[in-house]
């Protein structure tokens, strides 16, 4: 069964309490207006957290994803070059030729 709301004064739209409970948003949560051609969509904006990579985790990545090894080479460069042994950072072995 739907649910229907008023568009108050300055364009305010009350969701309905269970409306709210059911999808998961409270007060002061952010939604995500969408048009679509049977009407508007709204859904709540989720925010993830970002990892932020530390020098030593972007050389690790560098080095672990060589698959050449000529790659290698380059990654070994990159990683000395950002001031880092490539001896300390945790990785496979140089690829076979």
């Amino acid at each position: 069964m739907p649910d229907y709301v008023r568009v108050g004064k300055r364009g305010t739209v009350v969701v309905p309490a269970e409306t709210r409970r059911r999808y998961g948003f409270g007060e002061g949560e952010m939604l995500v207006m969408e048009e679509r051609a049977d009407g508007l969509l709204l859904k709540p904006v989720r925010a993830y957290e970002v990892e932020v990579y530390t020098p030593e985790r972007t050389a690790e990545f560098m080095l672990n994803n060589a698959v050449s090894a000529a790659e290698y080479d380059e990654a070994l460069a990159e990683v000395r070059a950002m001031g880092l042994d490539p001896g300390s950072i945790p990785h496979q072995p140089r690829p076979a030729s």
